[in-house]
């Protein structure tokens, strides 16, 4: 369990200023954030080790060649294009 004392000094350390009235709820607070972290601590004991993925191997299949819409089908959707290309906004550099 934290004490006010001992949020008092961490206060002085991080050249805090905490009012009097403020020392309650953040000690409060910070035994809160504490006995949290403890949760996640004690949670991390009780795990398998973790399963590293260095074993999987590549599950890619082959490239296909496959027919593919003829170019003037596809450019009917923006008007024909232009010069066989679709037209779009030239990016900006920055």
């Amino acid at each position: 369990m934290i004490t006010q004392e001992e949020i008092r000094k961490i206060a002085k350390l991080a050249k805090l200023y905490v009012s009097e009235e403020e020392i309650g709820s953040l000690t409060e607070d910070m035994a809160r954030i504490i006995a949290f972290a403890d949760t996640i601590n004690a949670a991390a004991d009780t795990q398998e080790p973790f399963d590293s993925i260095q074993s999987l191997q590549n599950a890619l299949r082959e490239d296909v060649v496959r027919p593919s819409y003829p170019q003037e089908e596809i450019l009917r959707n923006v008007n024909g294009g232009e010069d066989g290309y679709f037209r779009t906004k030239q990016s900006r550099e920055g």
